[in-house]
């Protein structure tokens, strides 16, 4: 579905990140880890067209949509919830999933917006709150929900956990488990190594801007060095 082919990332003369090659299958999440700096963030960015890559191609269904500005990747099938969220604060739920779909014509609109409200109940309950007022994990849903309602094949998750209370990580987590088998192909950037260990068909590991290993979370709990050398971990998650 998705692939990346030597991608290299520049700010000024740093190199955030360097001949990056990697692949998302269809129906399949692909865990984006490492430490801090890693280039995890630069790499998503780029692959959302948010920022140039120097070098490298990016392959959606066999389609280069590098050099594809990022207000027109949405109608290629990338969609992105960013780190942070960032929901449109001073509009209700309703208007934010209507800018989310705003390519798709109103039959379609409607569609996309039940699937949200099935995912999501108490997005459903809170339609007409302004974005602004709701919890972070409520936000957070309604992020993954403006980016389901652009029919993406590929979706773009940089760090979904980040600042949530546990129920609401489970929450979302579960909507990317069934997105997942209804055939999306997912990048997901996490700091919680269980929870995207638990979660990933397979694991992409970034050390200062290069691709270090790459695995399943099996493989990774079972070679307890390669967690421990990259992400400096000191206890390695169960497999559970």
């Amino acid at each position: 579905m998705l692939e990346v082919k030597r991608l290299s990332c520049a700010y000024g003369d740093i190199m955030a990140v360097e001949e990056v090659s990697f692949t998302v299958g269809r129906g399949e999440i692909l865990g984006l880890i490492g430490a801090n700096g890693a280039g995890k963030t630069t790499t998503i960015m780029a692959l959302a067209g948010l920022i140039r890559p120097v070098a490298g191609r990016v392959i959606l269904e066999g389609k280069d949509i590098t050099s594809v500005p990022a207000h027109l990747r949405a109608m290629c099938g990338i969609a992105l919830v960013p780190e942070g969220r960032r929901v449109f604060a001073d509009l209700t739920v309703d208007e934010n999933l209507t800018i989310g779909g705003i390519r798709l014509d109103k039959k379609a609109d409607q569609r996309n917006r039940e699937r949200v409200f099935q995912a999501f109940h108490r997005l459903s309950e809170r339609r007409s709150q302004l974005a602004g007022s709701l919890s972070g994990g409520e936000q957070q849903m309604l992020a993954l929900g403006r980016a389901m309602m652009a029919e993406p094949s590929v979706l773009l998750v940089d760090e979904l956990s980040l600042g949530l209370m546990p129920i609401a990580i489970d929450e979302c987590y579960r909507v990317l488990r069934h997105l997942r088998s209804e055939g999306f192909s997912i990048l997901l950037v996490e700091q919680s190594t269980e929870r995207v260990i638990d979660s990933s068909d397979r694991l992409a590991i970034l050390d200062t801007g290069r691709l270090a290993w790459t695995g399943t979370g099996a493989e990774a709990i079972r070679e307890g060095a390669i967690l421990n050398a990259y992400l400096g971990e000191t206890e390695v998650p169960s497999n559970s």
